[in-house]
């Protein structure tokens, strides 16, 4: 028995009606899809700790839940595991025509905007691509707002709705970021938040022209603040010093040696 066929095994006993596991058969797709989140965050976070041992047990962690989910599809009716790996096979495959195709599209190599163009071509023959629809359909809507902006504007890039370089992008960010302050100056909270939200997405934008991931960026920016207060936080306990009772000018001192810590 191969270790994926264990799994499959665990898998159906916890889901047994008669003598399985009450919390694993109280659950459903809505219940476990945020367990299913939260274990590709514990994946990600692995890997940017580069914690190889840690990742390999997070990988487990994240396979377990496509099993679960297999399994609550396959009691249904709908599918089951090997329907899972055979739709991610074919599809890998259908997707890397200059790996798996003809002689001539391996000769070709691969070509700029040609991922985007199967992908269409899939929406299109599941009904998510004809005349009705948008081309900014099949964008998940449960992704973190960042990711999902990036994709939005990438999406409409496709269709030639976007600048031509980062001036533009520029321009837009100082444009909005004048609405925010003059939003701030009328007082009404929602406009101030709207107003900020339309600064972030055009900021994502800006990562966007620069060929940068705006959620990896932040994660990492995010990283890096926390490292360097935690140094303050530690200097601040060697010198017996509370960083509540320190005025901002104080604060900023900290800050600027925990920079070149």
């Amino acid at each position: 028995m191969t270790s994926i066929e264990k799994l499959l095994e665990i898998m159906a006993r916890l889901r047994d009606k008669r003598d399985g596991c009450p919390w694993d058969l109280r659950q459903d797709f809505s219940t476990i899809a945020p367990y299913t989140i939260e274990e590709a965050y514990e994946v990600a976070d692995a890997i940017a700790r580069e914690d190889m041992e840690g990742l390999c047990d997070e990988l487990g962690d994240l396979l377990f839940q496509v099993a679960f989910h297999a399994r609550m599809a396959e009691e249904a009716g709908q599918f089951d595991f090997e329907a899972v790996a055979a739709g991610i096979c074919a599809k890998m495959v259908r997707r890397h025509p200059h790996v798996f195709g003809t002689n001539a599209e391996r000769e070709r190599g691969p070509r700029q905007g040609a991922w985007e163009q199967i992908k269409a071509a899939e929406r299109a023959a599941n009904g998510g691509g004809n005349a009705d629809g948008s081309v900014l359909d099949g964008i998940t809507l449960a992704l973190p707002a960042l990711k999902r902006a990036q994709k939005l504007g990438k999406r409409a890039a496709s269709v030639g709705f976007d600048w031509p370089d980062t001036r533009g992008v520029r321009q837009k960010i100082a444009e909005e970021l004048a609405e925010l302050s003059a939003a701030e100056c009328g007082g009404k909270q929602a406009d101030v938040e709207e107003e900020l939200g339309d600064v972030l997405f055009a900021v994502v934008n800006l990562a966007r022209h620069l060929k940068i991931d705006a959620e990896q960026a932040l994660s990492r920016a995010n990283r890096k603040f926390e490292r360097r207060f935690r140094r303050m936080e530690s200097a601040a306990t060697e010198s017996r010093t509370r960083l509540a009772d320190l005025d901002i000018e104080a604060l900023e001192d900290r800050w600027q040696e925990a920079k070149k810590a």
